[in-house]
């Protein structure tokens, strides 16, 4: 769709709500004026005595659209909240053109944001009730009823799960950046193991070497570890003394005396063992995921996947064998092959297996992977939105019927429908970790490939982030500068206490 402003530059803000209700549309910026009849945007922003007003006009399939929006020019007193608020006006008055347009609204109305959730939360925070901040998604956002049980469902569990916190904890992430194969949807920061092998011993000394380090800093920084969350890639791909290895490593460096919740993505059901799962026990594992994302042979196969569903079996016994106390089982709806009554026998199916956490993810179309670019070549046909929507109206159903309660969600680009991922737990078995890494609750440390630090201060709600090297070549060649910046680790908490 052709894009073209005036008064404002605010690309960034216009393109995700481009992405919520056009997400087939790409913008483009010309110099030149549209053509009769082509899609196109014209988005301004003027200022006045009392008001600023944001006025789109779309063009849409030959024919016009608009909207418009304001707030006080009093609300413009400068900084981060005048930006918002100019935003805010800006993507509204597009989604009222969008809306008209299109002749209905997306299921989270006019949020563009992939935490929901944090509205609620701050609305409560602030004093709201629970009506009030759900009126918040309702009347300023226009997200629609069942989303709004789930956001604010999530927001008393993120509410729960800060009251539970002190402000001397964080978690660890430890990322494996290793995979027996790569999924067909996958844009994860992962290598084929196959190809790969002779990385994974150097990878293993650098990552005790990281630790080592985050172990140091979280001493100095006067931080505790609440929960660790072992993911990937598949950690599971390591062989049983590997991970042997890595988790005494990790518990010799760094104090996990008050962790609470350790969990470890064995994930592809075709890497799970029984010695590996005796490592993860023996090593404090409480929590795995064990993550079919279909139960349906012909799908697994359309996604890239080389176990089937017989081997997801064998793996779930297994976990219950091991004695590790918590399961959760990833499915994803809109998959290539699948259908509403195709998920519907996988979620079944899952059911029946009684893990205590189940996920429903959302098919996002990631940059980067083989199916995003098999879906821009029309190579791939992937089920409609009706469809999606039917998968995940029987999972909201079904899951509530079995005993299950949503506790953490979040949202991502290029999702089918729109729509979202969700967490669901049978009561008492929600993952600490799953809620304050989307909630930003408090600092992560991360180690590994692909590792994303987040340093949290919670009263100023200030976020640093500091990225690992992605690939494990990458990791490897910068290994001194990942250690040197574990200090940051200190100097920001250092900050934060004074």
């Amino acid at each position: 769709m052709k894009l073209y402003f005036e008064g404002h530059e605010y690309k960034y803000a216009v393109e995700q709500m481009l992405l919520t209700l056009f997400p087939d549309q790409r913008p483009e910026y010309p110099a030149a004026a549209p053509e009769a009849g082509e899609d196109a945007l014209r988005l301004s922003l003027s200022h006045g005595a009392v008001w600023c007003t944001a006025s789109a006009r779309l063009s849409w399939r030959g024919k016009r659209f608009s909207g418009v929006r304001r707030c006080r020019e009093a609300e413009l007193a400068g900084g981060r909240d005048a930006d918002r608020a100019l935003q805010r006006i800006l993507k509204l008055a597009f989604y009222d053109a969008g809306v008209r347009a299109l002749g209905r609204e997306p299921p989270w109305g006019a949020m563009t944001g992939v935490r929901p959730v944090k509205i609620p939360v701050k609305a409560m925070l602030g004093g709201a009730s629970p009506a009030q901040a759900e009126a918040v998604l309702r009347d300023t956002y226009r997200v629609s009823p069942p989303r709004r049980r789930l956001a604010m469902d999530c927001a008393g569990a993120s509410l729960a799960a800060r009251a539970a916190l002190f402000p001397d904890q964080a978690s660890l992430y430890i990322g494996i950046p290793f995979c027996p194969t790569r999924c067909a949807y996958c844009s994860f920061v992962s290598a084929d193991v196959g190809r790969t092998l002779k990385l994974v011993e150097p990878f293993l000394d650098a990552l005790v070497r990281e630790a080592a380090a985050a172990g140091r800093a979280l001493e100095q920084a006067g931080l505790r570890v609440r929960s660790v969350y072992m993911g990937g890639g598949t950690p599971t791909t390591l062989s049983a003394p590997q991970l042997d290895r890595l988790m005494g490593a990790v518990a010799e460096h760094i104090d996990l005396s008050a962790c609470t919740e350790y969990t470890v993505e064995a994930g592809r059901p075709d890497t799970i063992t029984a010695p590996k799962l005796e490592v993860l026990h023996r090593r404090g594992a409480g929590r795995v995921s064990v993550n079919p994302q279909s139960m349906d042979d012909r799908v697994l196969a359309a996604m890239g996947r080389a176990h089937r569903a017989e081997d997801v079996l064998r793996a779930y016994a297994l976990v219950r064998e091991s004695g590790i106390p918590c399961v959760n089982m990833d499915l994803i709806a809109g998959l290539p092959a699948d259908s509403a009554q195709g998920f519907r026998s996988t979620l079944d199916q899952v059911l029946a297996l009684g893990p205590e956490n189940i996920t429903v993810h959302t098919l996002a179309l990631k940059k980067g992977s083989r199916l995003m670019a098999q879906w821009g070549e029309g190579e791939t046909l992937l089920p409609e939105g009706a469809q999606v929507s039917a998968m995940l109206d029987y999972a909201w159903k079904a899951l509530r019927e079995a005993g299950y309660g949503p506790y953490y969600l979040y949202r991502q680009k290029y999702m089918s429908g729109s729509f979202e991922n969700v967490g669901w737990t049978r009561p008492g078995f929600e993952s600490l970790y799953n809620i304050c890494m989307m909630e930003e609750l408090h600092t992560v440390v991360s180690l590994g490939g692909g590792g994303v630090t987040k340093l949290v201060d919670a009263r100023s709600g200030r976020i640093v982030r500091l990225s690992n090297a992605k690939y494990p070549q990458e990791y490897l060649r910068d290994l001194e500068k990942t250690l040197a910046e574990k200090g940051r680790l200190v100097e920001f908490h250092a900050v934060q206490a004074g």
